[in-house]
């Protein structure tokens, strides 16, 4: 089963989109296959979001599964991915509604700045990184 959501790149302040396809349910060997460019920490990722996923009472997936984060030539840095990659693994599992994911990242980060718990980024970067973001997305 094939789940999409977005997530982005940032390349000095600019976000650039990012689409996650998970596929879940191949054939062959279990197996987390990463591709998209991603460095080490987001390599890493497989064992932060199975941790997460059976930690949150949620199955994990038993089959092989595919991870793409498109577009292929766009570095992909630290451990961002994590929330997109693990909402898109429980939606192509059916165990989370498919068609709310994109609204509830963007939802999720903006409260994240807006109550300072993400102090990476100033609250007047706020606008410069969302608002482009959005609208490249509306």
């Amino acid at each position: 089963m094939l789940a999409t959501t977005l997530s982005a790149a940032l390349m000095g302040i600019e976000a650039h989109p990012v689409l996650v396809e998970v596929n879940t349910g191949e054939v062959g060997e279990l197996k987390f296959i990463l591709v998209g460019l991603p460095d080490t920490a987001v390599k890493e990722s497989q064992d932060r979001v199975f941790s997460a996923i059976s930690n949150s009472g949620y199955r994990r997936t038993e089959t092989r599964t595919t991870i793409n984060l498109a577009p292929g030539d766009l570095p992909k840095q630290g451990p961002a991915y994590d929330l997109p990659i693990a909402l898109a693994i429980l939606a192509a599992m059916k165990q989370c509604a498919a068609d709310s994911l994109d609204s509830y990242l963007i939802s999720f980060l903006k409260s994240l700045l807006r109550s300072k718990s993400l102090s990476l980024i100033s609250h007047s970067h706020t606008t410069i990184i969302f608002q482009p973001f959005e609208d490249k997305f509306s």
